[in-house]
This record gives C-alpha cells, structure tokens and sequence, in this order.
C-alpha cells in the first residue's frame, strides 16, 4: 500500500507541474484575450490542496515517515 500511496503522490505532484506548464503557456499564447490562464491556476491551486491534505493523509496513517533535514 505504501509504494502505491507514493507513486500516487508523484503522479499528484508531476500534474500540478503539468497545470502550472500549461498556465504559463497559454499566458504566452493568449496574450490575455482568454481566462484559460487563470483557469489553469486555479486547477493547479486545487490539486496542490488535495496533494497536501494527501501527505497529511499519510504521515496520519503511516504510509509517509517524515524525517528532519540535517539531523
């Protein structure tokens, strides 16, 4: 379950990159004379809220072992 839970998250975390891409492509291209800027952003907005409360999810039920950086 845990492997799964994490290419979950990768695949979760390689789309919001995906939307963000498209977003900057489109402010590009459409030179303002569309809102598929802004409708981009609000996906990629969106899917980082479910990418977050997905690690949330994990760390809770211990899929996801957090570790401290330095130590």
């Amino acid at each position: 379950m845990e492997t799964i839970y994490k290419i979950a998250l990768v695949i979760m975390f390689l789309i919001v990159v995906f939307n963000l891409g498209q977003a900057l492509y489109f402010m590009m291209t459409d030179k303002g004379s569309s809102r598929r800027t802004a409708w981009a952003l609000t996906r990629r907005i969106g899917l980082s809220i479910v990418l977050i409360a997905m690690i949330m999810l994990g760390i809770w039920m211990g899929w996801l072992q957090p570790h401290g950086v330095g130590r």
